[in-house]
């Protein structure tokens, strides 16, 4: 426990738990919305922030996080109102980017590309107070949205049409997803990096569902594979001097190849379960039927001649 002793690896390590909090929090809504690169897409917006942090000489992180909502806006604006499919919108926001966040590093004093790495990839030694303090804020405002939504969440994620009928604004909940996935992404580049985020947010909702399909369930798992994996990643690349992203994200793949492994199983067990109980009770055929059973009629209703007629 020696590592407690170095005020960045407590910053870090406080960074790296509100990460694998909230990176799953709202990976869940995403995964059901059959958008998981959504995170990858904001991921590279978000570079134009941190570019134009360099540039203005202001804070990367805040910088990033208004850029990265401007542009989940404008993909979800895309995506209503322009017959450019989501996933076009999505590759150029990929693009133009990572383009723009090039760009106005360059153009900074002093700046090259090696300024993009730590927020690329995550360092342990550049987690600045500042940005613990921006982490809390950005932290407690996703736990808020993905709790205390998390019905209407849920029901626009599954299906917007039904959400529509029973009269949710839809229209605003998809804003609120994108804008939440986008400040998500920005907490989250410190200890991750803005390239590798997006697995955290997928692979652990991805490895609960392979032991559970029930939401709060699934919720609960995720939250808590983010979080093991989080400070395990941080704690070995302290030790073994590695990126904390790309090693959070090897652990994260591979509690998903423990949880695939131990679904198999499971499975099959409840198969078998369900085989030995037999057929359920609702579905037996009953041995005899009154006449008349069969087209709707009760019994009393059937004449004596009808009866003695042969057919």
């Amino acid at each position: 426990m020696d590592f407690l002793n170095y005020a960045f690896m407590q910053r870090a390590l406080l960074a790296a738990v509100l990460v694998g909090v909230i990176a799953p929090a709202i990976g869940i809504y995403l995964v059901q919305r059959r958008q998981p690169l959504m995170g990858d897409g904001i991921g590279h917006v978000a570079m134009t922030g941190v570019g134009l942090g360099f540039l203005l000489n202001s804070s990367p992180v805040w910088m990033a996080t208004a850029v990265s909502v401007a542009g989940s806006v404008l993909m979800e604006l895309i995506r209503w109102y322009g017959r450019t499919r989501g996933d076009i919108a999505l590759a150029m926001l990929f693009y133009g980017g990572m383009a723009g966040g090039v760009l106005f590093v360059n153009l900074a004093p002093g700046g090259s590309n090696a300024n993009l790495t730590s927020y690329l990839f995550g360092s342990l030694s550049t987690v600045a107070p500042s940005d613990v303090t921006a982490i809390i804020v950005l932290g407690a405002c996703v736990v808020a949205v993905t709790l205390g939504l998390r019905r209407q969440l849920f029901a626009v994620s599954q299906d917007e049409e039904f959400a529509r009928v029973t009269g949710l604004p839809v229209r605003a909940l998809n804003l609120l997803v994108a804008v939440t996935a986008a400040v998500t992404v920005t907490v989250a580049m410190r200890v991750v990096g803005l390239i590798l985020v997006s697995a955290l947010m997928v692979v652990p909702v991805a490895a609960a569902q392979q032991l559970t399909r029930s939401f709060a369930a699934t919720f609960a798992i995720s939250v808590a594979l983010g979080v093991t994996v989080s400070i395990g990643g941080t704690i070995t690349s302290f030790y073994e001097d590695v990126p904390p992203g790309a090693t959070i994200v090897l652990l994260t793949i591979a509690a998903f190849a423990v949880m695939t492994a131990l679904a198999t199983p499971l499975a099959r067990r409840r198969a078998r379960a369900t085989r030995s109980a037999g057929d359920p009770v609702e579905c037996a055929i009953p041995a005899t039927r009154p006449a008349g059973d069969e087209v709707g009629v009760r019994p009393s209703e059937i004449r004596p001649e009808a009866a003695r007629r042969p057919r």
